[in-house]
């Protein structure tokens, strides 16, 4: 036993030793108004260093002995404790940036300790606290000894983000630490989290030991674990009478969603008279919260004995109803259960209740909570119009540094005036007298809510540039600058235009007339190039301009002209060409109608039911010059390549299984093709079934099989194949395949089920387009039947491993293999090869795995890694590894596929997805437990707005 149980430490330590390592590597500790540059924490060996790194305003407050009896801490504090760096009470905000990945989740925590504060003043701080424009938190201080902490989960919107302090009402804004501590990727993930972050608001251990907290390394996420023997104000009270802490020495297996440390799941509380319950005050609430419990079986109980409940208090029917059976959700003692609440309303003073069932012998048991409320994303000011700004920054040391995180929210910069819409937008740049030197940002252009622009008394030099499309502008200030070039014609049409000043400029050419005549204050002196343009000149212009006009007017009307004639004659030869069919020999065999259609077992086409087109096999050998080119080899047989008389190509397939299988393969693909047509599959245009031979005639499609070029790519020998396939052309390729077979599920009835989605039956046509092909394997689903029992078939790597367990088909199995022609896509690497992944053996386990440690990174295509944006990247990533979940029912549909694939492809065009309007219909509705017990179906947002709120459950 002994032997085991150090066997099992080992296996848990070589699993978390590299995890934990990555980790570490990517924590930012920031000791603020630190003087020490770096150092090591005493108690938990991480490495914290100076905030003066990115911040250089404010000032250092060193604190005499503080210490911090209450947060559970003990005694003396740690080292980042004894300054804090205070900044001043101003009408400014103060932030600090933080290098993120974009998409990837994090913990952001700060620290605040007053201690003694400033001689002399008896007020203690309020202030507020911002996440880029979101508020996070208002920080007031009551207790001058005592640490306050917040602590905010994020999904990074950018490769930054910003904290900022800002809004004083009393004292000054302060703060002692800020760390940023990266997560898995599937921790914390939640069907809202492009419009909420989740502010934790309690993560209680119970049956804790010590008041001491648990943090890093026992977690090695580095959250903090409060002990529920560190009762203070605001945490929990009220015990049950007979609850009683348990602990145990063994491995608990925490390998669950959120991966709680194993020194919390180690110990619990039981309530021995049948029941637990607590208090517990939520800062901030009533507001609807994500909550967790955490449930791990660490007695070992009899087997005559068994442990359920239910949760009395507080009453939500969808949960309260529920049973919580620990050992049989969680296959066993001393493994990890976590039943999720995704979206409930909570009251300040929650009241939480476990009771035993009347069949149990054994009364509730709980490890650990977690609570988090969702705090609604802020927009930040319009992304364009905050690029431009950044430009001006770069122009002036006067403006570079005086200005940090949003432009508009909470605080304005004291050089621009924004609009009060959602985002805001910049309605005024006041850069008088600034120092700025260079060219006036083209970028300005885009300002399209601009009305005032003050950038007067500069060194500013060359041309104005183009701001024909701020149609918005009313006040213009270009003097006493260096520009150069002539006065844009655009100025004058300008609708809402009321004041231009370009004195004292180097100005030169014609004013433009427009700007003479219009009713504005225009001011131009001092350029002594500029000149007015003449009466007469202005009238030969016009003349030539009418005369224009009436040559264009002329040219109008004898193409439409010519356009009917066209139009006619096309009418009278499209008339003939079906009549003569263009010289080959086509037979159309139309039989009985049907609603729906039943797949062909054999024989001749006849009796099916269906409307194909029989070409004679002359024709398909003269086509092909008797089989002179072959082209591939699929699961049907192989593949010529061939011409029709009257110029169109095509690709034959000729069955070479001429068993019962094969027949019915070529039975079911020429059934279901004669009836289905949609551009993402390959057309059939015809079949033959004579003497014996059953071929296939297709559409040829002139760039091969999806497979061709990703093979080409890993062998590393074809570089117009790296060319050919970059990340945008994968992605619409992806989109292609998917709406394919989201049309066979949805778009048929009754749906149909391919069966043997892979690289190699996705084709492309001439324009890298895709079109999903072979349907050989193909099942047509039963209507009113939830899957298909079905010798289970398909290709290895590519197949549903609960469709091979069970042998019930669901359209959720074509999910699976799409999931992993996507990791293909990202990676450009085989499906299944012990060669390139050892003991995972096959890409989804390898891709797995690296993705949920967050290092997307490691699985790109190194072809394409320096060429594509991470978060189009992450977006794929992360549907695949939804596509490829064990079990059915958490896997997207095709259509959430498809939206998401849509969404990466916006992401790599605009390089953001803040500007875009992108459907909440992109979430997926797939189930977040990996248990039934107290379920929630994620919510549909596709008519929702950006910022619906998540509703009480």
């Amino acid at each position: 036993m002994a032997n085991l149980l150090v066997h099992l430490l080992f296996l848990l330590l070589i699993h978390l030793i590299p995890s934990i390592f990555c980790q570490v590597k990517e924590f930012i500790s920031l000791d603020c108004g630190s003087k020490i540059g770096k150092y090591s924490d005493e108690h938990t060996g991480l490495e914290w260093i100076s905030d003066s790194i990115l911040m250089s305003y404010g000032k250092s407050v060193v604190e005499e002995n503080p210490d911090d009896d209450d947060d559970g801490r003990g005694g003396q504090v740690q080292q980042q404790y004894e300054t804090r760096r205070e900044f001043p009470t101003d009408n400014r905000k103060y932030c600090y940036t933080l290098a993120t990945q974009r998409r990837r989740r994090y913990l952001i925590r700060t620290t605040f300790l007053y201690g003694t504060g400033v001689p002399g003043n008896d007020t203690y701080p309020k202030f507020q606290i911002y996440l880029d424009s979101t508020k996070w938190a208002t920080v007031s201080i009551l207790d001058a000894n005592r640490i306050l902490t917040k602590e905010m989960i994020i999904r990074a919107p950018s490769d930054s983000i910003n904290v900022c302090l800002c809004c004083a009402t009393t004292g000054s804004p302060f703060i002692s630490t800020l760390e940023l501590r990266p997560f898995n990727l599937s921790m914390y993930a939640t069907d809202y989290e492009d419009a909420f972050y989740l502010k934790v608001a309690a993560r209680v251990n119970f049956g804790a030991s010590t008041k001491d907290p648990i943090r890093y390394p026992d977690d090695p996420y580095d959250r903090i674990w409060d002990s529920d023997l560190a009762k203070r104000q605001n945490f929990l009270v009220g015990e049950a009478p007979g609850t009683q802490r348990i602990n145990t020495s063994k491995i608990v297996d925490t390998n669950n969603r959120e991966c709680p440390p194993l020194k919390v799941m180690q110990t619990a509380v039981v309530g021995t008279q049948g029941s637990i319950t607590y208090r517990l005050n939520l800062e901030d609430f009533p507001a609807n919260a994500r909550a967790y419990a955490y449930f791990a079986e660490i007695e070992d109980l009899p087997n005559n004995q068994t442990r359920k409940f239910t949760m009395l208090k507080p009453y939500i029917p969808d949960y309260s109803n529920a049973v919580a059976n620990i050992v049989e959700n969680a296959n066993g003692s001393y493994i990890l259960y976590e039943p999720s609440y995704m979206n409930v309303s909570l009251d300040f003073v929650l009241t939480f209740a476990f009771v035993k069932t009347p069949d149990s012998t054994k009364g509730p048991l709980l490890n650990a909570i977690e609570i988090s409320k969702y705090v609604e994303i802020t927009r930040n000011t319009n992304q364009r119009d905050d690029h431009a700004l950044s430009a001006f920054r770069t122009m002036s040391a006067e403006i570079s540094g005086t200005n940090e995180g949003d432009p508009c929210i909470p605080t304005t910069w004291e050089w621009v005036s924004c609009s009060s819409a959602s985002p805001p937008k910049i309605i005024k740049i006041l850069l008088t007298g600034k120092n700025i030197k260079g060219d006036i940002p083209s970028e300005l252009s885009i300002m399209d809510e601009l009305t005032e622009l003050w950038l007067d008394n500069n060194i500013l030099t060359g041309p104005i540039p183009d701001m024909s499309i701020l149609t918005k502008l009313k006040i213009v200030h270009l003097e006493n600058n260096k520009l150069t070039g002539s006065i844009p014609s655009y100025l004058g049409n300008l609708p809402s235009l009321q004041e231009l000043y370009l004195q004292n400029n180097s100005l030169t050419g014609e004013i433009p007339s427009t700007l003479v005549t219009k009713n504005i204050t225009f001011k131009f002196d001092g350029n002594p190039g500029l000149r007015k343009g003449s009466k007469g000149k202005k009238r030969h212009i016009l003349i030539i301009i009418g005369s224009l006009v009436g040559v264009v007017l002329v040219i109008l009307l004898l193409g439409l002209s010519m356009m009917h004639i066209l139009r006619k004659w096309k009418r009278a030869s499209s008339c003939k060409a079906t009549d003569e069919k263009g010289g080959v020999s086509l037979h159309v065999t139309s039989t009985k109608a049907s609603s729906t259609y039943s797949l062909a077992r054999g024989g001749h086409f006849m009796d099916e039911g269906v409307v194909s087109l029989h070409i004679q096999i002359s024709d398909i050998q003269e086509a092909t010059q008797n089989f002179s080119k072959r082209i591939g080899k699929g699961s049907f047989g192989p593949v010529y390549y061939g011409k029709m008389k009257h110029g169109k190509e095509i690709a034959v397939k000729i069955m070479a299984d001429s068993s019962s299988h094969g027949t019915k393969q070529f039975s079911t693909e020429v059934a279901l093709l004669s009836r289905i047509h949609h551009r993402n599959l390959v057309p059939l245009i015809g079949y033959c079934e004579e003497e014996h031979q059953h071929m296939l005639v297709y559409e040829y499609m002139h760039n091969g099989t999806l497979r061709d070029h990703i093979q080409a790519i890993s062998s590393c020998k074809d570089l117009a194949a790296h060319r050919q396939l970059d990340w945008l052309t994968r992605l619409r390729i992806a989109e292609d395949a998917a709406k394919g077979l989201e049309y066979l599920h949805t778009g048929c009835n009754p749906g149909i089920i391919h069966r043997d989605v892979k690289t190699s039956n996705i084709l492309l046509d001439i324009n890298m387009r895709a079109k999903v092909s072979d349907f050989g394997l193909s099942r047509q689903a039963e209507e009113d039947l939830t899957h298909i029992s079905s010798v289970a078939r398909g290709t290895v790597g590519y197949l549903d491993p609960e469709y091979y367990a069970t042998q019930q088909l669901t359209e959720k199995s074509d999910v699976y293999s799409f999931g992993v022609v996507l990791l293909e896509l990202i990676s450009g690497r085989k499906p299944v090869s012990l060669e390139d992944y050892g003991a995972d053996w096959c890409l989804v386990h390898w891709a797995r795995s690296l993705i949920r440690k967050g290092d997307v990174i490691s699985i790109i295509d190194p072809s394409i890694v320096k060429c594509v944006k991470m978060e189009s990247v992450w977006r794929v990533a992360e549907v695949a590894l939804q596509c490829v979940e064990q079990h059915g029912f958490l896997r997207p549909r095709m259509q959430e596929t498809i939206l998401a694939i849509q969404e990466a492809v916006k992401i790599e065009k605009l390089g953001t997805t803040s500007e875009q309007d992108i459907t909440r219909a992109q979430f997926s509705s797939r189930k977040t437990l990996l248990t039934s017990f107290l379920d929630i179906q994620s919510p549909d947002f596709s008519n929702g707005s950006s910022h619906q709120r998540p509703s009480a459950r």
